[in-house]
């Protein structure tokens, strides 16, 4: 994710008041603290000893994931840590993430609370970290009803299309692949939410105003960015005073005023009689039964797409990295498309069936790099007891999604290679799911009330990119690069690799002026 001059210039004056007010705030900051540290001494889960007051924060700071999987060894399936007085549960196994974030969802489904990223910044509205509660149960089900199995066929053309220009566009542009998939994911996303024209190119002016939002949001989640997270009365300050939330109400007026008129949009064209599938076509027409306002299904919207672009670019990034660290896999792959598709057409969403090896591919990338992994922490609403220990109200509680992904008994001793074989029997047929992975393959979108609601329109986008991509060309490691497998970029929601060169060959002429073809039947 690049920032702009002016996002950086956001993230400084947001801050800015800190030089204002430290001292206040550090000692009341000090205060609360020890408050929480003194509060209990109740019997927590076992964890590494931290610090005085910050707790084990230093200890956290690069690849908690693999922290928390080496801490497992020390201390069990359930590790606690303290960041600051704040307890915060990681739940190591599948065991443990099944029987509280799925079997006791009624009390492990609500968000730490975001009194910039959510409050403020999206009126409270953003799916991802709504709290648990009225307003999360209407908007969660009318997103549901939307973009569920089913009702996420209805973008399998919009998601077709994308998948030939991203291919038609690899093959005549190798250099720009990373901008080819970044434009392409979202692209697609605006498409299924808005039905909007595809985007031609990063400069697009609505792909820029969105994108300028979801990287503010992501900006304000991260720890330390704001202290009204830490010291929620400051949330009372009067904005005439404090800049910062002058500034995050002066961009939450620009937002909403974008977003509303997108859904305005599409609730016009329906009127005039045009319509063609969208999330936002669906929430117009069901709007008496779902009983959302306008206001709250343009935010809806918006935050589909916020959770959902940069998380599907992340994955087909890894999948290219997969890709060259694991050629044989891309052969075996392309053999299935050969025998199945042959080289005269492109495949289609009608040929899933007869493609197992690459909806094994699928769920192997998904499950080989979580893009989130640690998942979205929930935190529980009651207290509670598992395993003779107490998880107090209002701890967070996170599953290590990296760990449970490398479960030895759901994915085999060899789950830190990429490897979809894993996920097909001895006829070359798809096997049952992993137990609690929802017919996902792997524990990345979630568990619960909370798991991903935009998972299967993900699944299918990567499913409809990875063949179309295969059959058409091939991944060549440029100028045989060495490349890390474990390397990362932390982009403050998802992780992606660093960056790497790719050199992209297609594999018949034919394959060419077939996408160009199709490409141009569609206006593209």
């Amino acid at each position: 994710m690049k920032m702009s001059a002016s996002v950086l210039a956001q993230l400084y004056h947001a801050n800015e008041h800190l030089a204002l007010m430290g001292g206040v705030v550090a000692a009341f900051t000090l205060l609360a603290i020890v408050h929480r540290l003194s509060s209990s001494r109740r019997k927590l889960p076992p964890g590494p000893p931290g610090w005085p007051i910050i707790g084990n924060i230093l200890q956290l700071r690069d690849e908690p994931w693999v922290k928390f999987s080496a801490w497992r060894q020390v201390y069990g399936d359930v590790v606690c840590v303290s960041a600051a007085g704040q307890p915060m549960v990681v739940l190591n196994s599948r065991d443990s993430a099944i029987e509280l974030l799925d079997r006791r969802a009624s009390i492990y489904s609500d968000r730490p609370r975001k009194i910039v990223a959510n409050d403020i910044l999206c009126d409270s509205l953003l799916l991802p970290l709504l709290r648990y509660g009225e307003t999360w149960r209407p908007t969660r089900k009318a997103a549901h009803e939307s973009m569920n199995k089913a009702a996420a066929r209805s973008f399998n053309e919009y998601q077709r299309e994308e998948a030939l220009i991203l291919a038609r566009d690899a093959i005549q542009d190798s250099a720009g692949w990373e901008t080819h998939i970044r434009r392409s994911s979202a692209s697609m996303l605006l498409r299924c939410l808005y039905d909007q024209s595809p985007v031609s190119s990063d400069h697009d002016t609505r792909l820029r105003q969105i994108n300028d939002f979801t990287l503010r949001v992501t900006l304000a989640t991260l720890p330390g960015a704001y202290w009204v997270d830490v010291l929620p009365w400051m949330r009372h300050i009067p904005s005439i005073i404090a800049p910062w939330k002058r500034r995050a109400q002066e961009w939450y007026q620009k937002d909403n005023r974008a977003f509303r008129s997108l859904f305005e949009e599409v609730h016009k064209d329906i009127d005039d009689g045009y319509e063609r599938a969208s999330l936002n076509a669906s929430l117009v027409r069901k709007a008496d039964r779902t009983r959302l306002s306008v206001h709250e299904s343009s935010w809806l919207t918006a935050s589909v797409y916020a959770a959902g672009s940069d998380a599907i670019r992340a994955a087909l990034s890894w999948w290219t990295l997969a890709m060259l660290l694991y050629p044989e896999t891309q052969r075996r792959a392309q053999k299935e498309l050969d025998a199945v598709v042959g080289r005269a057409r492109v495949p289609t969403f009608a040929d899933t069936a007869n493609l197992p090896y690459i909806c094994a591919m699928v769920r192997e990338v998904v499950r080989w790099r979580p893009v989130t992994p640690l998942g979205i922490p929930h935190v529980s609403t009651e207290d509670d007891c598992y395993e003779g220990y107490v998880i107090p109200k209002g701890t967070i509680v996170c599953a290590n999604v990296w760990e449970l992904n490398r479960d030895p008994e759901a994915f085999g001793a060899n789950a830190d290679d990429f490897n979809p074989e894993r996920y097909l029997d001895e006829k070359g047929k798809l096997l049952p799911s992993p137990m609690g992975t929802k017919d996902d393959g792997s524990y990345t979108f979630g568990f619960g009330r909370r798991i991903c609601v935009g998972r299967h329109v993900a699944n299918d986008s990567l499913f409809i990119d990875i063949a179309t991509c295969l059959w058409a060309f091939s991944f060549v490691n440029f100028d045989v690069q060495k490349l890390d497998a474990n390397g990362y970029i932390d982009e403050g929601t998802i992780i992606v690799p660093r960056p790497f060169e790719v050199d992209i060959k297609p594999r018949f002429p034919e394959a060419i002026e077939i996408l160009r073809q199709e490409c141009e039947l569609r206006g593209r």
